[in-house]
């Protein structure tokens, strides 16, 4: 399985660390896109290499989608590259994740409108305003869509992510 993080300067360190080294135990790929090439630095200062530009990866050529937390997501929320991207993923309805403030990009394009979903406390009025049935629970699965709240929900979260990656 083969799977595309979408992420930039900024990211939560833990929501991106913590799913990549599980996936990767799982046998997983993962690769890294981020708005240029090379190394991103996270909130605490992890240091992660991109090995795509997010403007050059194809939606088809990935199984499944998964997008950190941190301002690198609320940022990300305002490219056009990015929703559209992500718009041409969900159509191909394969699995989509997203933690803490990445539920903000699913928002923003448009794919939360009428699902259920959870986010980051503080930032729940925006999903509520693209139209997401939000919940404040640990993990929100809506068919192939999990999201989750914060790095002390990875557990849970990871748990679902694993089993509806694995599902298709």
């Amino acid at each position: 399985m083969r799977i595309l993080f979408l992420t930039g300067p900024e990211f939560e360190d833990s929501e991106l660390l913590c799913p990549r080294y599980r996936f990767e135990e799982e046998g997983f790929h993962v690769d890294i896109a981020a708005p240029d090439w090379g190394e991103v630095k996270g909130k605490v200062g992890y240091v992660v290499s991109a090995n795509l530009a997010i403007d050059e990866a194809e939606p088809e050529a990935f199984d499944a989608l998964y997008i950190p937390g941190g301002k690198a997501a609320e940022k990300l929320a305002l490219r056009e590259s990015i929703l559209n991207f992500v718009k041409e993923f969900a159509k191909l309805d394969r699995p989509i994740a997203a933690i803490c403030h990445g539920p903000l990009v699913l928002a923003a394009a448009g794919i939360l409108k009428g699902r259920k979903a959870t986010c980051y406390d503080r930032v729940s009025d925006k999903l509520e305003e693209a139209g997401a049935l939000y919940e404040n629970t640990p993990v929100v699965v809506d068919g192939k869509i999990v999201t989750s709240r914060e790095p002390s929900d990875i557990p849970l979260f990871m748990k679902e992510v694993i089993r509806v990656f694995k599902a298709g």
